[in-house]
């Protein structure tokens, strides 16, 4: 298994656990992240946070707000500097997303990641 591709299987073990510190550590102290909920949810950061402390308080306010919020890996793709991941999204009550992130890495960290929904 490459590298890059064992921090994404971490990092989906993590976010299916609701387990922040584990998800967290996975990151760079200054990482950036995109997601379309986010710029729904909050217009005002236009999609992006930086930063654990922005990471943290977006995941912990999602894990509050959907207890049942579930990932279930379809497709790991990984290189030297990302990871293309593309999974469902599952939330009891909603409909499945199809859902694909890239991960970008450096020395071991995630420095970026952005999220696109199909």
């Amino acid at each position: 298994m490459h590298e890059n591709e064992f921090i994404a299987t971490r990092w989906f073990d993590a976010f299916n656990a609701h387990d922040l510190e584990k998800l967290l550590s996975l990151y760079d102290d200054n990482a950036r992240h995109f997601s379309p909920k986010l710029k729904i949810r909050r217009p005002e950061t236009n999609g992006y946070v930086t930063g654990k402390a922005a990471l943290r308080d977006w995941w912990a306010d999602a894990f509050d707000r959907l207890p049942t919020l579930h990932y279930k890996t379809t497709s790991l793709t990984a290189n030297d500097n990302r990871v293309f991941m593309e999974y469902i999204r599952q939330v009891a009550g909603e409909d499945d997303m199809l859902v694909a992130e890239v991960l970008e890495i450096a020395d071991g960290k995630i420095v970026a990641s952005r999220v696109y929904h199909g």
